[in-house]
């Protein structure tokens, strides 16, 4: 009996995934089904019990990079254990936050998530979303580079709650065809202020950090300790006269690079990748501190542990995270001094053959929080020119 009633709770689950059952619907028919087949807890937390011997959910991006973990990850996984991978793809960032937030207790149908930049990780765990991963039960932790494991180490008092899985930069491209590349490298982070560029410049116009990261660069601060920060927004209200396009998407940099709207621009390294592999003539350039930021995997409290673990393990075997990291365009977490790599891997950009991570820059979680309400509307007002 009570195998079939939790049959039909995975029946109700994947209705209300699908979106074919309401949320208020789903809880209702949790808590019958639930108290027929003797599962207490909240709602989502029945949920959870009832979903962990069969399935696990991991978010992510969707797109290229859903793609890739599916083909050499979860498919792979599922073959392996029987355990199925439900792929779910998010807005962003804050978006998936709210999600999360609206689900508590956390652990029903938000498992794994596919974060990036570890600020988030240090939100996540001020909320109290974070687990603690038993480092027994991943073995193949000890191929990852030790530099982004003691990045998120010391953020949750020696634990972790993710697993890093790959490593991205949102350095400088340049039409190669427009700008040598001897200019770019003696100018770095400047190359985003030449004045011979102006009407030919972009940058994303939805993340302040991004920007001020890069006035700091040039001005001669470092970003995660930025002591004049007037100078900073001054350097921002400059370039805003030479921009051609504060760009919003990955698509839209990769349109302008590749039909020469633009000529310099920050840019996430994957889609410079991708440019350079359909044959544009796009250069890259990664100042010394540059930009960069890692992607892991989040396991949010409240989940099935054993399960998520053994997927992350999974994920980590070289074969099936350098496969991923070829789908997508970022280097994989693993570190090059233990893991060989192929030659598509060292010729992403990004990529660090030493595994040390020298010269990358990642942001300061407590310095950029406790920052983001202020400089974020700042932002705002300076990219409309008030």
């Amino acid at each position: 009996m009570k195998d079939k009633m939790e049959k039909n709770l995975d029946q109700i689950y994947e209705s209300y995934k699908e979106g074919s059952l309401s949320r208020r619907d789903f809880v209702k028919y949790l808590g019958v089904a639930g108290a027929a087949a003797g599962i207490v807890g909240s709602p989502f937390g029945m949920a959870g019990n009832a979903f962990a011997k069969n399935s696990i959910t991991v978010h992510s991006w969707g797109g290229t990079t859903s793609k890739a973990l599916r083909q050499y990850a979860f498919d792979p996984f599922t073959k392996a254990t029987g355990t199925k991978v439900i792929d779910a793809t998010f807005a962003g960032m804050d978006a998936f936050l709210t999600q999360v937030k609206a689900s508590f207790p956390p652990g029903g149908e938000f498992n794994i998530a596919h974060l990036s930049a570890v600020y988030d990780y240090l939100r996540y765990k001020e909320l109290g979303f974070n687990s603690i991963l038993d480092e027994s039960k991943i073995p193949n932790l000890k191929n990852v580079m030790p530099v982004m494991i003691e990045t998120l180490r010391n953020i949750t008092d020696g634990n972790l709650s993710a697993v890093p899985y790959d490593v991205g930069q949102t350095g400088i491209a340049y039409n190669l065809d427009k700008i040598s590349k001897e200019k770019a490298e003696k100018l770095g982070a400047s190359l985003l202020w030449d004045k011979d560029l102006k009407g030919r410049l972009g940058t994303w116009g939805g993340d302040f950090r991004t920007n001020m990261w890069y006035a700091a660069l040039h001005t001669g601060q470092n970003p995660n300790n930025i002591t004049n920060v007037n100078d900073v927004w001054d350097a921002l209200k400059e370039q805003r006269d030479m921009m051609k396009k504060y760009w919003s998407s990955g698509s839209e940099l990769m349109s302008l690079l590749a039909n020469g709207e633009i000529y310099a621009t920050v840019a996430w390294s994957g889609r410079v990748a991708a440019l350079q592999k359909q044959g544009h003539n796009i250069g890259y350039l990664a100042p010394n501190n540059t930009y960069s930021w890692m992607e892991y995997m989040y396991v949010i409290k409240g989940s099935d542990m054993a399960i998520a673990q053994k997927l992350l393990n999974f994920m980590l075997e070289p074969d099936a995270a350098i496969a991923v990291a070829k789908g997508q365009n970022y280097p994989p977490s693993l570190d090059p001094s233990k893991i060989a790599m192929p030659d598509e891997i060292k010729q992403l950009p990004a990529f660090d053959p030493t595994g040390t991570l020298k010269g990358y820059l990642f942001a300061d979680p407590v310095y950029w929080n406790s920052k983001q309400l202020e400089w974020s509307e700042k932002w705002d007002r300076v990219k409309a020119g008030v």
